[in-house]
Parts: C-alpha cells; structure tokens; sequence
C-alpha cells in the first residue's frame, strides 16, 4: 500500500487535516486563476495525551476532534489529506535507470525496497517520487523513496475514518510545509530564488527547523521545546489548571507580572532554542547563515517575539502568514484567522493537494 495515494482519486474538494500534538486544524481552499480564498476553517483542541510526540496514541479521541472541527467549520468535504511527522518517516534518494516506465520502476522498486528500509516491507506503506535526472549519470534518474511504519500511517487514518471523514491521501509534513512555500514566497527576499530560509515551528512541546534553499527542503531536525512550558509556568506561578492557563495565555487577564516575570523569560529562551536549532544545521552542512527566519507554530503569534528574535541573532525575522494575498468566505472571521496563520502552514499545504496530483 502506498504512502501518499492511499486511495484512488476521487473528486474534489478536499480539507488539509494537520493533528498535531495539541490541535486538529482542518483547513479547506478553492481557487480561481491563481488566487486562492479560504472557504472553511477551524481550529480544535486535543485531550491531552492523544497525541505524543506527534504519534496519534487515541485515534478515537482524535476523531472526535476531528468531528468537532468539521461541524465548525461548516466543510461540506468529506475527503481529508493528512501528513505523518518526519521523524517517523525513512527518506533515501535511489538511482533507477532513465529507462524503465512508471511501472517498471514501482516493481524495480519493490524489489530494492528492502535494502533501504530496515523494517519488513509487510510492516510498512512506502511510495516514491521520480526527482529527476542524477547529476553524475544521464542514463538514470534519482527517484526519493519515502516509507513509514504502518501503525503510524493507521492510526492517522483511523483517527480521521472516527471522525466521519475518508483519507485521501498521507502526505509527509516537510514535504507539506515545502508545498505551502508557494503561498510565502513573496513574503520572501527574492522570492526564495537561491536563497536559505530557516522556517522555525514552535508548536507546543516540540520545536521543528526546516530549512529551505532554493523553495527546496534541506535540512530538518526536531527538539524537544515549545509553548506548553509557557502553558506550564503560568499554572505554577497563578495556581490555574492546564485548561486555564491555556486560555488566559491567549485571551489575557493575567496579573500586571505576567510579561516581565513569565513572558519575557519565555520569549528569550524561543530566541536560545532558534539560535540552537540553527547551530546544529551550520555544523552539519555547508552553510554558515541563512537569510531569513521564518517563525511558525502556535508560540509565534506571541507578540514582538519576532523582533527579539531578530535582535537577538541578527537575522531578518517575520511571523509566517500563508493567508496573506487570499479572499476569505463571508463565513471566516479575519482576525482569528490572522491569529491562528502561524500555526496553519501544514494544513495549508495538505490543503493545497486539491489543486495538484493526488
């Protein structure tokens, strides 16, 4: 069974469904020419623990999320793409003669899989994208084959059947940023043309870099952080519940030591942990800088963390916005959509899929 085309197309339209560790964000786009608008959208929260470390633990509690957001957002889709999280998915770039027909090249394939992947082939869903000609050899073709625990693909697929939608497709979640990269570009020096950009996703227990060059990712690595601390801190310092300090995180009221005293302190160590990020990548591969910094996931919306950012390492810095030259339904409230942009960038590219190969 194959990774990304996990079942026959059918028609459209589709919502890109991202499950992260906290959230259900569902996400539906149509498009005239080459405007897109948002026409239905909807952020819900996970019980905790449902997800761990981006693995879905409790597909029946996700899909109640997922239910929830699809009643919400009003989506008369029935059809969702998902993405499974890097880290658990094996990449390798094989060498296939230029020769052999799609066909011949899924059998080729097939055959060879077992010497790239280390688990039973039976255990799990793997498929494959011809990236073009190898740069060494003109008689072959350098095809990326991509293979994923089955359990992890399940479960996701279990979680969105639970919660009444069909999944189309299962996508990787680099791979979806890399898609949504098309809506930031001009949000870009250059465009992104020949230039390196670190998109830095602070979700809330784990921070993601990925890094770009040329539009194409590069470089990915996970680490533990991310703004459940800030959750956790507020708890401990105002005596609230999980629930509470969540909410009075986003929506304000806390007591007038707040930013000096817990928000400041966080927002300085989201600089440490970008400064981090970004060491590990110029130490393990040839670039020693990059041009911007791209700010993602649910901490980014934390207001002027992109300027101490910027101040702090000296590298221009803005808060990734992939609605910013898209209508929006009669339905969409402007300003919680603009809250909630930073945090939409994966379910922005599986949303994407419903405009290209399925």
């Amino acid at each position: 069974m194959q990774l990304a085309r996990l079942l026959k197309r059918t028609k459209p339209p589709l919502v890109g469904l991202d499950i992260s560790s906290t959230a259900v964000k569902l996400l539906e786009l149509s498009r005239t020419g080459d405007r897109y608008r948002v026409e239905s959208y909807a952020v819900e929260p996970l019980p905790p623990n449902s997800v761990v470390e981006k693995s879905v633990t409790d597909a029946e509690a996700v899909g109640e999320a997922v239910r929830r957001a699809v009643k919400r957002s009003g989506t008369r889709a029935r059809h969702a793409a998902v993405a499974v999280a890097g880290s658990s998915v094996i990449t390798k770039i094989v060498p296939m003669p230029a020769s052999l027909s799609d066909a011949e090249m899924e059998a080729q394939i097939d055959l060879e899989a077992d010497q790239y992947i280390p688990y039973p082939l039976e255990e799990v869903y793997r498929d494959f994208e011809v990236l073009g000609p190898s740069a060494n050899n003109p008689d072959t073709v350098d095809v990326l084959l991509a293979a994923s625990r089955s359990e992890n693909v399940e479960m996701r697929v279990a979680a969105v059947e639970a919660g009444g939608l069909e999944c189309e497709i299962v996508d990787i979640e680099a791979y979806a940023l890399e898609n949504a990269f098309e809506l930031l570009a001009p949000q870009l020096p250059d465009e992104g043309v020949e230039k390196t950009v670190a998109v830095v996703d602070v979700g809330a227990t784990m921070t993601t870099l990925n890094v770009l060059h040329d539009l194409k990712i590069i470089y990915t690595r996970d680490q533990v952080f991310g703004g459940k601390q800030l959750t956790e801190e507020i708890m401990r310092r105002y005596g609230l519940s999980y629930e509470e300090a969540g909410m009075a995180k986003r929506q304000g009221g806390l007591p007038d030591n707040y930013v000096p005293e817990v928000l400041e302190p966080f927002k300085e160590a989201m600089a440490q942990q970008v400064n981090r990020s970004l060491q590990f990548f110029f130490s393990s591969s040839q670039f020693n800088s990059v041009d911007q910094i791209l700010l993602a996931g649910g901490s980014a919306s934390i207001p002027g963390v992109d300027e101490l950012i910027q101040e702090t390492l000296g590298i221009e810095t803005r808060v990734a916005n992939p609605f910013a030259n898209m209508s929006l339904a009669s339905r969409i409230k402007p300003q919680t959509l603009a809250n909630d942009a930073p945090a939409m960038l994966i379910a922005c590219g599986l949303a994407l899929r419903n405009f290209g190969p399925r």
